[in-house]
């Protein structure tokens, strides 16, 4: 069987003046590579590769004309299309009837949460407004996406419902979220709300994204002898549980700061309430003291090695767990690649976030930009529970433990019981 490629190839030589443009779009402009490819093909023609011959062009100056000759007569088979790309089922009952009645539910699960917050001792001056009022209305207010004064009417409708006992005003939500104070007790409120799902996350990934803001910082450069100017944004990390997106643990600072310093936090506030079998995340966590962080909590860590890791340095201490998750990553890639890749449904969480309540803030200083991010995660919490409601049949139950409660060791408590 005989085929032409119809591909003519001219010598540079061969011209004695620049070929039109037309013809420079399809003429090879050295005839060394045909040469060379030629050869290539003439070496594995017993491969049943195909074989390539010239012949001189008719009617052209100088060039070859390409010819296609396949050994016995065997065409080159057809490579097989390409599996189609798998889908995955969607309960969309559960699913509509979670979004069209996610308000209602997410106000009464909210005020349920902030009803366990403590109200700060009153010492002198004018007496403060409950603080669970304070943070219900602010997290409502970054579920709105409202501004505080448009999102007024709101707060006199949650009055009303009875999720409240005050309505502050818009600036005093302004000034609650602002408050530094807000933001350890934002973070054990999201811890919180994921507890609901402890039995059923017990994978879990790990990144970090940005998130922007109104603000800028400027600086003078002296070696260009000009200001510079550049847009702020507060940085996030997040542990999610793989299965429902659902945020374990989250630190938010803004200032940027590094990936890998922050896993060992995540990964220790994770298995406080959950068990944790597996961490996924991408090169950016790969370390000797992450691999042991998630080893001491009973898990294992797929994170991928960079390329100038190696299993065994000589210039260091032996490191069994470094060495044996090395070897894995290296010999057993298809293996290591199949969890590694559950590390995707965190940009699925980030994306919920962002797609929901907005990939930016409204506050103007740091400590505000801060506070607003971790209660747009703990919107999304609060969102996810609604879901898992309806497609898991839960019922979410929250009792924020107080500063004074004594933690009790079960497993002490059966055997003094005789459980």
């Amino acid at each position: 069987m005989v085929g032409r490629c119809n591909d003519i190839v001219g010598s540079r030589s061969s011209f004695s003046r620049k070929p039109p443009k037309l013809a420079r779009n399809w003429l090879r402009k050295d005839a060394f590579q045909l040469d060379f490819f030629a050869e290539m093909c003439e070496n594995r023609a017993n491969t049943g590769a195909a074989v390539l011959k010239h012949q001189p062009p008719p009617n052209h100056r100088g060039g070859t004309i390409s010819t296609m000759i396949y050994p016995n007569d065997t065409p080159p088979t057809v490579p097989s299309q390409v599996a189609p790309r798998p889908t995955y089922p969607q309960d969309w009952h559960a699913y509509n009837a979670a979004q069209t009645s996610e308000k209602p539910i997410f106000m009464r699960l909210l005020a349920d949460l902030c009803s366990s917050v403590e109200q700060p001792s009153y010492k002198r001056g004018r007496p403060r407004l409950p603080l669970a009022d304070m943070i219900y209305t602010s997290a409502c207010k970054v579920y709105a996406g409202f501004s505080a004064r448009r999102f007024n009417s709101d707060v006199e409708d949650s009055l009303q419902k009875g999720f409240v006992d005050t309505a502050p005003s818009f600036n005093s939500v302004n000034r609650c979220i602002a408050n530094p104070d807000l933001t350890p007790i934002l973070k054990t409120m999201i811890e919180e709300s994921a507890k609901p799902l402890q039995a059923i996350e017990t994978d879990f990934a790990v990144d970090s994204t940005g998130f922007s803001t109104s603000t800028y910082a400027r600086w003078y450069d002296h070696k260009w002898g000009k200001e510079r100017i550049r847009q702020t944004w507060v940085k996030c990390h997040i542990a999610v549980g793989v299965k429902t997106h659902v945020v374990t643990a989250v630190e938010a600072t803004a200032t940027e700061s590094a990936d890998t310093s922050q896993l060992p936090n995540l990964v220790t506030q994770t298995a406080k309430n959950f068990t944790v079998k597996e961490i996924s995340g991408d090169k950016a966590y790969s370390s000797r003291s992450n691999l042991r962080a998630v080893e001491a909590v009973g898990g294992i860590a797929f994170i991928p090695f960079k390329d100038n890791s190696v299993g065994k340095d000589p210039k260091r201490k032996v490191d069994g767990l470094w060495n044996r998750m090395w070897h894995y990553y290296n010999f057993n890639q298809a293996s290591f690649l199949e969890h590694y890749h559950k590390r995707s449904n965190v940009e699925s969480a980030f994306s919920m976030i962002k797609a929901k309540f907005g990939g930016s803030v409204i506050a103007k200083t740091p400590t505000a930009q801060v506070n607003e991010v971790l209660l747009k995660v703990l919107c999304h919490n609060l969102c996810v529970l609604v879901g898992s409601i309806y497609e898991l049949g839960i019922e979410p139950v929250f009792a924020l433990p107080s500063p004074e409660s004594k933690v009790i060791d079960l497993n002490q408590y059966r055997r003094q019981n005789g459980i």
